[in-house]
């Protein structure tokens, strides 16, 4: 592989990397405060747009590690600035919770069931027959069809819950149209990440868990990636991918002294 440039931004999934189940990895705390002290440009991602970036800092901090509102990047504020560059102003139909909602109405969106310019898809605990009723009768209507993130399951403490992927895909074998996805493995969600914090791929990390979402989307945007294996993906699953990550190491413990 040829030598890379010094890595000057971190771009981190949260899940699998950061924390599990709800509690912290040993060395994320390291990690993030080593990046608090270098004054480097960082983001921790996650693609769930369940909550707003205020939310997950209450939860990070009540879990004993300390991330800034302003490095914080969801799946939802991906969403919402892609909607702002294709249509400022615009109008859509959400099924979501506060973490979509709220970054649409930051951008000025006005949030309606009446002949809106997109459905937005999220995540949320609380899926209704009624709302993916309205929804594919909207897109049918000619309304775009947008997805926060592609992931067709979601973690719970009773096992697996049905995400958002699973449900674009009812709506999808509803109307037979097919959603632009803005989450990760979207390059998109990298790209966008890295122009909030004013950052370069070519002098950019992104650390994940997961070899088909957080590898494949740093890959795409030009980054170096890292492969954590503390979350879903084995070693012995990274040779059934076409491609590779920059370097695998066992946790983000391994990582400190990098920064």
């Amino acid at each position: 592989m040829a030598d890379r440039k010094p890595v000057e931004s971190w771009l981190t999934d949260m899940d699998g990397v950061l924390i599990h189940e709800g509690v912290p990895i040993p060395g994320a705390d390291a990690f993030l405060r080593k990046l608090r002290e270098s004054g480097k440009p960082f983001l921790v991602l996650t693609n769930n747009s369940i909550y707003t970036p205020r939310d997950l800092q209450a939860r990070l901090q009540r879990m004993g590690l300390d991330v800034p509102i302003d490095n914080i990047w969801t799946s939802a504020l991906a969403t919402a600035q892609f909607l702002d560059d294709q249509r400022p102003g615009g109008t859509a139909y959400v099924i979501g919770e506060a973490g979509l909602t709220t970054a649409l109405h930051d951008i000025g969106y006005i949030l309606t069931d009446h002949e809106p310019d997109y459905v937005v898809l999220g995540e949320t605990r609380t899926y209704s027959f009624e709302a993916m009723t309205k929804a594919v009768r909207l897109i049918n209507d000619g309304a775009r069809f947008i997805c926060t993130n592609p992931d067709e399951t979601g973690p719970s403490t009773e096992g697996p819950l049905p995400a958002t992927g699973a449900v674009a895909a009812l709506i999808t074998k509803a109307t037979g149209k097919q959603p632009y996805f803005a989450g990760k493995p979207n390059p998109l969600m990298m790209r966008t990440g890295l122009n909030a914090i004013g950052a370069h791929s070519e002098t950019s990390a992104m650390i994940g868990d997961r070899m088909d979402t957080d590898v494949l989307a740093g890959m795409e945007a030009g980054m170096q990636t890292y492969l954590v294996l503390t979350g879903l993906t084995r070693p012995e699953q990274v040779e059934n991918f076409p491609y590779r990550p920059s370097k695998i190491v066992d946790s983000i413990a391994d990582l400190v002294d990098r920064i």
